[in-house]
């Protein structure tokens, strides 16, 4: 397993930006896939984006296509979420995930085995 501690989150105006990071433990983290979920109050939780493990291939919800952006630092054990274009439906959790060892990107919860604590993400209109 991984410790997962997410950083980034903040209230921000319509069309404002943020970038979430995801700092993780340990000496595994470069072989594992990782995720980004949302979830808003009241909604169930939303897959958002994942990254593979070596960084090569991405995986977005279509919403945030265009406007978010995933990548990771191995090197740092670190994740990225760079948000741009925000709109008030992007308020939420956010929550990052690590995922199976050397596996591409899939948007099931099933597939992500360590979770973070969240950060709150509010766009304001």
């Amino acid at each position: 397993q991984v410790q997962l501690v997410e950083s980034g989150g903040g209230l921000v105006q319509a069309g404002g930006s943020l970038r979430l990071s995801c700092a993780a433990s340990g000496r595994t983290f470069s072989t594992y896939m990782m995720g980004w979920f949302r979830q808003a109050p009241g909604k169930e939780r939303e897959f958002v984006a994942a990254i593979g493990w070596s960084g090569s291939s991405t995986y977005y919800l279509d919403s945030v296509k265009g406007r978010f952006t995933i990548s990771r630092d191995n090197a740092k054990n670190t994740l990225y979420l760079q948000m741009n274009s925000l709109k008030p439906e992007d308020t939420a959790a956010y929550y990052c995930a690590a995922g199976r060892p050397y596996y591409s990107t899939s948007r099931d919860p099933d597939t992500f085995h360590s979770w973070g604590q969240g950060t709150q993400v509010t766009v304001s209109s």
